[in-house]
């Protein structure tokens, strides 16, 4: 007798717990370094100075920005979306978990039935009469997941809500980075307009002086002409910055969910210095980019796919029970001779499908290959643009001071040639040349600067903004 009731109880746990068919997970591997290539003069992050964790953009070092990246999360629609789709998954997982549950119904149904006179194979003239029915009934259907299908699938939701989760960070960390990057080219911009303005003041001195000089017969016509012409140029530069300068501040603006015509930013030059940017190990950028931790969720997903195509092949089991009342009237419906019950269990296996199953299995296989193929993709790119922007910061900073010589020694030449054009020495197109080459480095160096703004944001953004795989939730 025990040991037939040890017999029961397994075949109790056989039937209730099931068994997984399929693979189980493991975390693909991925091409992986010790060191960045660009890592030479870099600080490694430790533990408690990486970037810190959401606000990354506050090392960047302007109140201003700051407060334009609070306003992203609240109001940006792009974001919303993202959101949504979030909280769309969360649903998705809820609705695959529901299925490890039976399923029970209520119903009622009232008929009143006459039947026809005229039936075929019917006695002529045979009083047919009618006849009513009252029917209370509550019905149970169960599938039991012998095989693992119910819970893979519940697993794959599972997955696929934490991958989304991941593109809601990775979404919010292009979108802050976007909007730093159209800041700090708006506040370049800004520092363009200011060093074209003061050069048209320059200009105008310049073109005063050709004619003072023409006037007394020191100098041709043909200096004015000259000097008029690079007044001119420098005019139609200055307001051509506006123009791009507008569209930064209304791509801001739609940014932070604001109408363009609600929004505007002050002048202001850009001055702010690059900041030091802690870089980590390669192996921490695996767990701070939440694009890599969604393609890796991805993976697993695609792996629950498998086992789901391979419980096909075996058979399905359905307890299904049912209990109620059936009468002819309202007064009998809820006798006890008006009880009815049912249960049954059924056991359905699929025979021929003409290959579908093996298709459906070969096709997860595939996706399963194409996504751990996508998840490495992913990491090699997250490790490219590290030292694509490592080598970027590194390379601006050496141009920014050869840069930096360029504009005083050009700024000299200025000087000494506007200075021998007084005194009769040379003409004036020497300093036409010189002036040109000033504001061309001039130009260049706050340039320079942009650039390695943008880069720095890169960076940031390519070390996963201070996101942690810890932050995907747990649905």
């Amino acid at each position: 007798m025990r040991a037939r009731a040890a017999g029961l109880a397994g075949l109790a746990a056989l039937l209730l717990g099931g068994c997984m068919v399929g693979p189980d997970y493991t975390k693909p591997s991925v091409p992986m370094t010790s060191i960045y290539k660009e890592a030479d003069g870099w600080k490694v992050a430790q533990p408690g100075d990486h970037l810190p964790r959401g606000q990354w953009w506050v090392i960047l070092g302007d109140p201003e920005l700051h407060a334009l990246e609070e306003q992203v999360a609240a109001a940006n629609q792009n974001l919303k979306i993202a959101e949504a789709r979030l909280r769309e998954a969360r649903a998705l997982v809820r609705f695959n978990r529901a299925a490890l549950f039976p399923t029970i119904s209520a119903g009622f149904g009232i008929s009143s039935i006459r039947d026809s006179a005229n039936r075929p194979f019917l006695t002529p003239n045979v009083n047919t009469g009618s006849s009513g029915d009252l029917l209370f009934s509550l019905d149970m259907s169960y599938e039991i997941d012998l095989w693992g299908r119910v819970r893979r699938t519940v697993a794959a939701a599972r997955n696929e809500a934490q991958a989304t989760a991941a593109d809601l960070e990775t979404a919010r960390l292009s979108l802050q980075a976007e909007l730093a990057m159209d800041y700090f080219e708006l506040r370049a911009a800004d520092a363009q307009k200011q060093l074209l303005d003061a050069t048209v003041k320059a200009f105008e001195a310049a073109l005063r002086l050709t004619t003072n000089r023409f006037q007394g017969g020191a100098a041709p016509k043909s200096d004015v002409a000259q000097a008029q012409t690079q007044l001119d140029t420098t005019l139609a530069q200055a307001t051509d910055v506006t123009v791009q300068r507008a569209q930064l501040e209304h791509a801001i603006a739609t940014l932070i969910g604001k109408p363009p015509a609600a929004f505007s930013l002050s002048p202001r030059p850009l001055d702010t210095p690059p900041p030091d940017i802690p870089v980590g190990l390669p192996s921490q950028l695996l767990e701070r980019r939440p694009d890599i931790a969604a393609a890796e969720r991805r993976v697993a997903e695609a792996n629950e796919q498998i086992g789901i195509a391979k419980a096909a092949y075996y058979p399905t089991l359905m307890l299904n029970a049912s209990v109620g009342f059936e009468g002819s009237s309202f007064g009998n419906a809820l006798n006890a001779s008006s009880l009815l019950w049912a249960v049954g269990a059924s056991i359905t296996q699929t025979i021929f499908d003409g290959g579908r199953r093996r298709a459906t299995s070969d096709a997860a296989r595939a996706a399963y290959d194409a996504t751990v193929a996508g998840y490495r993709q992913t990491t090699l790119t997250a490790f490219q643009q590290v030292e694509d922007n490592l080598a970027a910061l590194r390379i601006l900073e050496q141009e920014a001071q050869q840069q930096r010589r360029a504009v005083e020694s050009a700024q000299l030449s200025l000087q000494l040639f506007t200075n021998r054009y007084r005194g009769g020495v040379d003409n004036y197109l020497q300093v036409i040349t010189a002036q040109t080459v000033t504001l061309s480095n001039q130009r260049n160096e706050i340039d320079i600067l942009r650039r390695r703004m943008d880069a720095s944001v890169l960076l940031v953004k390519a070390l996963g903004g201070g996101w942690d795989v810890a932050e995907l939730p747990k649905p």
